[in-house]
């Protein structure tokens, strides 16, 4: 089966390419697709922003396409930054200036209140109007600095124990990640979906 995944960001497509090529699934990015689109975020939910972002890749290319919206969850901060991780120093704002405006906003707060989890929605919407959703979440703390050259986005300041993200190998980091928990569960999704629609 081919998907098209709805991201522009590089970091995300090889995650999903990781995890689902050696599972016989094709992994088409949205320019291997032709489909020149950046989809605006107007969902106030991870769940609402997928499918947005996951229906026009869809219609655009006629195959099916996954979509995630997924983002950092901070207790101290009342869940922010939330849908608006990607945002949360501004439009465009480089991982560095977020990742600075995170800390800078968690200063002074003691390890036990820096408590946050990484959550993940993934929705695949189909061409005949079929749709799957799946969630994922990996509970962790906010970190005092960054830690680790690997992975993106806020990873190297997500703590799972004693190491951040960025620290872990790709294996290691997809069977706890968010993303990882998250396409599992939408594997099963889709191998019934593929049965019922055999049947």
């Amino acid at each position: 089966m081919k998907f098209v995944i709805a991201t522009q960001n590089q970091g995300k497509l090889k995650e999903f390419k990781r995890i689902l090529t050696p599972l016989g699934i094709e992994v088409l990015s949205q320019k291997e697709a032709g489909v020149d689109l950046d989809v605006e975020e107007t969902g106030t939910t991870f769940r609402e922003n997928a499918f947005l972002k996951a229906d026009a890749v869809c219609k655009a290319s006629g195959l099916p396409a996954i979509a995630d919206d997924s983002g950092l969850c901070v207790d101290y901060l009342s869940g922010a930054p939330g849908v608006y991780s990607a945002r949360y120093a501004g439009e465009g704002a480089s991982d560095d200036k977020c990742i600075a405006k995170l800390l800078q906003a968690l200063d002074g707060v003691p390890k036990s209140e820096r408590g946050a989890h990484f959550a993940c929605h993934i929705c695949a919407v189909f061409p005949d109007g079929g749709r799957l959703d799946a969630e994922g979440r990996c509970m962790g703390a906010i970190g005092y600095e960054k830690r680790g050259d690997g992975g993106f986005g806020y990873d190297p300041v997500f703590m799972v124990e004693d190491r951040s993200f960025s620290e872990l190998s790709d294996s290691e980091k997809d069977a706890v990640s968010h993303r990882g928990r998250a396409l599992r569960v939408f594997l099963d999704e889709l191998k019934t979906y593929i049965n019922e629609t055999k049947s």
